[in-house]
Formats: structure tokens, sequence, C-alpha cells
């Protein structure tokens, strides 16, 4: 496979920068009139897969929404995963792993080596074990064309309690950000969107200017998932204004909004069009 930031940044151009995701949680089953179960969890993954692959720049299914229901459950991920994979849609897989030495090695290979079942083109991962923790996933992933996406800067209200406490002279997502950009030093170097990107909810604008971060995060060539669009209020002109020139490489990340429009198809598409147009003003 070509680099991952390369895959990503051609789907991005093409389909938009919007990343739908595939988040069957209860309430949502309810929603659809499915029943809480592993057939209900199918029959909504299965319909949204449908909706969504060949039609956004990425699909990235809550792992742990799969995982609630056990190995029943992970075969439903494994189904979806693989059609994503014969759709050609770049599959981003939210599992926020975060662990040391053999055992993220273990998780990098669960989800990035080329022979499991469960292999997304990308994954979340936690750098809060020390960024370094992260090298197994990194080193996986590039070495089979994957990527990688850090947690730096999300959105819940505890997370700037730890991200925004300082270390030596930066903050804590500042080194994260700074790492991220040595990581991806070939990508800056091309002008490209590099194999590790970060996390940054759309919803922490505020925080990216108050901290000073907004030339850091361009500069560092990352992919920029941005949760929080949609239904958790993010617009694309809080967007624009927050992350500033790294707002070109931000991939909006929304779920609910569009979910909460099926189970007809068409009617998940056009929810997943309406995101992407709006998302179109990041591109310039």
């Amino acid at each position: 496979m070509s680099p991952f930031g390369i895959r990503l940044g051609a789907a991005m151009s093409h389909q938009g920068p919007v990343c739908v995701g595939i988040d069957p949680h209860r309430a949502l089953l309810e929603a659809w009139g499915l029943p809480d179960t592993v057939e209900g969890l199918r029959r909504f993954s299965l319909t949204a897969l449908e909706a969504f692959a060949g039609h956004a720049a990425a699909v990235k299914p809550q792992s742990a929404f799969f995982e609630r229901f056990g190995s029943a459950g992970v075969a439903v991920l494994e189904e979806v995963l693989a059609g994503l994979r014969e759709a050609g849609t770049v599959s981003l897989l939210d599992v926020k792993r975060g662990d040391i030495g053999s055992t993220m090695g273990a998780y990098a290979e669960a989800y990035l080596s080329d022979g499991s079942p469960l292999r997304a083109d990308a994954v979340t991962v936690s750098p809060y074990l020390g960024f370094g923790s992260l090298d197994p996933a990194l080193e996986l992933a590039r070495s089979t064309g994957r990527g990688v996406f850090v947690l730096a800067m999300t959105s819940n209200p505890e997370g700037a309690g730890v991200q925004h406490a300082t270390w030596h002279d930066t903050t804590v997502a500042g080194e994260v950000i700074a790492r991220t950009t040595r990581a991806n030093a070939a990508a800056v170097d091309a002008g490209v969107l590099g194999d590790v990107g970060l996390v940054v909810g759309a919803t922490v604008g505020g925080d990216i200017a108050e901290l000073g971060l907004a030339d850091d995060l361009a500069a560092s060539a990352a992919p920029l998932l941005a949760p929080g669009f949609g239904a958790q209020g993010a617009t694309v002109a809080d967007v624009t204004r927050g992350f500033g020139a790294a707002a070109g490489q931000v991939l909006l990340a929304t779920s609910r909004a569009v979910l909460q429009q099926g189970p007809d198809i068409r009617s998940l598409r056009v929810a997943l069009r309406q995101a992407q147009d709006e998302a179109a003003a990041l591109r310039g």
C-alpha cells in the first residue's frame, strides 16, 4: 500500500474532509427499531456500512460498542472492517489503546498487521504512558503502510487537567504535537499529510488559541481527527477560527448527527452529504 497519509489525503480531497462513525450503542439501536442484541448490532452495522462505504473519506467504527457483545460482537466488527477494505474506503478503528513494551506490540499486531482480521487502515492510540510507549504501533504502522492517531487535545472537560499541564517548557499537549511532528519528518519535508495523526476535539479551538498551538499543529503534517462536529455542537466556522493555519489538515468526525437519520440508507447518505457540504469550507 502507499503510505497512509497519502491515501487519506487523496480521500479527503476527493470526498471531503469528513470521517463518519459507526457507533452502534444501545440508544441508536433502539431508535432504529433494532434489539440490543448481536443480531441488532449486525443489522445496524451492515446498514451503516452499505450507506457509507465508498461515500466518505473515512469510516470510524467504535470498537467498544462491538466489544460489549463479546466474541460475537468482535466478529461483526471484523465483518465491517472487511467490508470497508473491499470497498476501498479508509477505515479508522477507534480503540484508543495505550500500553508498554510487548503488550503495546500485541495491540499493534491486532490492529495494524497484514494478517489480522481486525486490521484497519489506522487506529487511535493514547500517549499517556509516554509517547515512546507508542513505538511498537508507530513502527508496525510504518512498515505496513498504515497510520495511527494520537490523542492530543480531547474535548472532554477532564482532559484539560492532563493535556494542558506543563512539562518542562511546554504543555503535555504541546509535547505530544512536537513528538508527532518528529515522527512525520519525511511528510513535513515533502509537504504531504503524515502517517501519524492527532486527535484534537473540534470544540477545543479556544484552548488551541490560548496555548498558542495552531502553528505547531500546522507544522506537524498530521491529519487532525476532530470529533465533536454536528451533534456535539462544533461548526465548521468554529474549527476554521480555532485551528487557524491547521484547518486544512482537519478530518471532521461525525457520528450521531448522521446515524440518527437511519435506518433508511438514502437518509443516511443525505445526512453524510450535508456534513460533507458543510466541511468543504475547510478545504478553501
